[in-house]
């Protein structure tokens, strides 16, 4: 950062996410922190209100620790409850959590509050309810349509649920609502990819993620790996889709995510501008630009025994992110982005001039490349540099 530069967080919105670890059970694929039911155990023995009081806690000693004089003037633009499936809490525990969240910090007056749902714990009550505790945005992880493949990623529901959940979300006065659909997956054709995201398309969600399935380590696909369609057929998917989703009104707005017009998830959208967000719950992560202008970064306790049992001094990690790395950090984000950022952004969000010469020297590469366009206030990733995004970032950690 330039010694002259003062960050004014003043100017960086500001989110929560808030992490509930329980699921039905363990996916496959899955490397978030994510924790399955106990054998014997039901929906019903969660300790809902004893981990609400703990995360209402957590955000108490984080406004406290960062937010110190201005969490009045810097009210949160969106919260997103991800897990795990948060679906698996009960309406009147949402209610308890954001009411408390509410009670603590300032929200903006058209904040957007997103729930992840898994469609097999899906039902419409339990939709109202979240609702009427102040729930506007749901997140439904469907993966697929094809039972089969459902079966295979190891997800505990149907295709007739995923439909259901949608057309609940439809029907309960939600602001939004998001399908995350995923490709590439064991032995997936084009064929099988597309009639996935017609039936997608076809459920007429506002707002869809769909993105191809990873192997990640500590997962029990990276211990015992399935076979992945080739590169030339996903290449040949990703075309495809993107053509359909384009005919059908979506417009990509970043790498894996589709919106109908003004449906954007603010939430995301944040995270890739490099904006601010608290993190609360098991394993949670923070990012936040103190008033003295540092940015800093935070990781919560990952176990959910481990995280209710801590006393609060003990909960979480911390770390400054240095100068040398947050070109790095701040490009990683904003360039899986397609919108042009705005050059004046990278001063704002992190103090850094675009002459200093270990940036002006990687955009130039970039630019030389072709992954990248310019103009005189903006960069914009090309069309080359979506396909090759990976090589775009990397040119920011030589």
């Amino acid at each position: 950062m330039n010694p002259e530069i003062r960050l004014n967080n003043q100017d960086i919105p500001l989110a929560l996410y808030i992490h509930i670890p329980w699921c039905v059970q363990k996916c496959p694929y899955c490397d978030f922190n994510s924790h399955g039911i106990k054998q014997g155990q039901s929906q019903q023995d969660l300790p809902e209100q004893e981990y609400v009081m703990h995360l209402l806690q957590d955000l108490e000693q984080d406004i406290a620790r960062y937010l110190a004089n201005n969490a009045e003037t810097r009210p949160l633009s969106s919260i997103f409850i991800g897990g795990g499936t948060p679906s698996l809490f009960s309406g009147d525990a949402m209610k308890n959590l954001l009411q408390g969240v509410q009670q603590r910090i300032a929200f903006s007056d058209d904040i957007e509050i997103t729930l992840e749902a898994n469609p097999g714990t899906v039902e419409a009550e339990r939709f109202k309810a979240y609702v009427e505790a102040g729930v506007n945005r749901i997140s439904i992880g469907v993966q697929s349509f094809d039972n089969q493949k459902l079966s295979r990623l190891g997800r505990i529901h149907d295709s007739h649920e995923a439909c259901n959940a949608a057309h609940i979300a439809h029907s309960v006065g939600l602001n939004s609502f998001n399908i995350d659909i995923m490709h590439g997956l064991p032995d997936q054709s084009v064929e099988d990819a597309l009639k996935d995201l017609k039936q997608a398309i076809a459920l007429n969600p506002p707002h869809l993620s769909w993105y191809q399935l990873t192997i990640e380590p500590n997962t029990l696909f990276h211990s015992r790996p399935p076979t992945l369609p080739e590169d030339e057929i996903l290449w040949d998917i990703q075309e495809q889709g993107d053509a359909l989703l384009q005919e059908a009104g979506y417009v990509q707005y970043e790498i894996s995510a589709y919106s109908q017009t003004g449906q954007q998830c603010r939430h995301n959208l944040n995270y890739w501008r490099f904006g601010d967000y608290l993190g609360i719950g098991c394993g949670a992560h923070g990012k936040l630009t103190l008033n003295d202008g540092r940015i800093i970064r935070s990781a919560k306790t990952k176990h959910p025994k481990g995280y209710m049992d801590l006393t609060r001094d003990k909960l979480f990690q911390e770390s400054v992110v240095e100068q040398d790395d947050l070109g790095f950090e701040y490009f990683m984000n904003r360039f899986r982005l397609l919108e042009a950022c705005p050059k004046a952004e990278l001063l704002q969000r992190t103090g850094l001039s675009p002459e200093i010469e270990e940036i002006k020297s990687r955009l130039n590469s970039a630019l030389q490349k072709g992954l990248i366009v310019e103009t005189e206030s903006h960069w914009q990733v090309s069309e080359l540099g979506k396909r090759y995004l990976n090589e775009l970032l990397t040119l920011f950690l030589e």
